[in-house]
């Protein structure tokens, strides 16, 4: 009797060290709706299905349990959406026609500000290329405007 008594508290004690994930997400794309969503991550040189679920009236969700922290992606069919990073926790996603945004969890949060940034550097610096096309045509001093560019390039 103490040993069945032993298993279960052991099995109890293991069971309860597992960390979970759950990720609750949103969507107004329409064309979504009835469409399977898959979070993949890399292993051993593969992406393997980690979970999948269907997109239902602009609703998704994934959840699973994890022993440590990764990296992970969502896809459409073969179509890459969006990365997220598993670990313990509630992940929030929304997928919207003009941004896509993951947090709830410390490293979501981080990796979301970063591309953020990124997306607002990557903007900045493809202005530099309409600007130099705006001061051609205003036929203003190419000299005077290449140097306002690389310093401006170059912040």
């Amino acid at each position: 009797m103490n040993k069945i008594i032993y298993a279960i508290l052991t099995v109890m004690t293991c069971a309860s060290c597992s960390k979970s994930f759950n990720i609750q997400g949103t969507s107004n794309i329409s064309t979504l709706d009835g469409r399977m969503l898959y979070l993949k991550a890399l292993k051993n040189g593969e992406l393997k299905n980690i979970d999948s679920c269907e997109v239902v009236h602009g609703q998704f969700k994934f959840s699973g349990a994890t022993d440590s922290t990764s990296m992970a992606t969502i896809f459409m069919d073969d179509e890459s959406v969006m990365p997220v990073v598993i670990e313990e926790g509630n992940i929030n996603i929304q997928l919207n026609t003009t941004k896509q945004s993951c947090s709830g969890t410390d490293l979501n949060d981080k990796l979301f500000a970063f591309i953020e940034k990124y997306n607002s550097l990557q903007s900045q610096y493809s202005d530099l290329s309409h600007r130099e096309n705006q001061a051609i045509m205003d036929g203003q001093d190419m000299d005077e405007v290449y140097q306002k560019l690389t310093a401006d390039a170059e912040r």
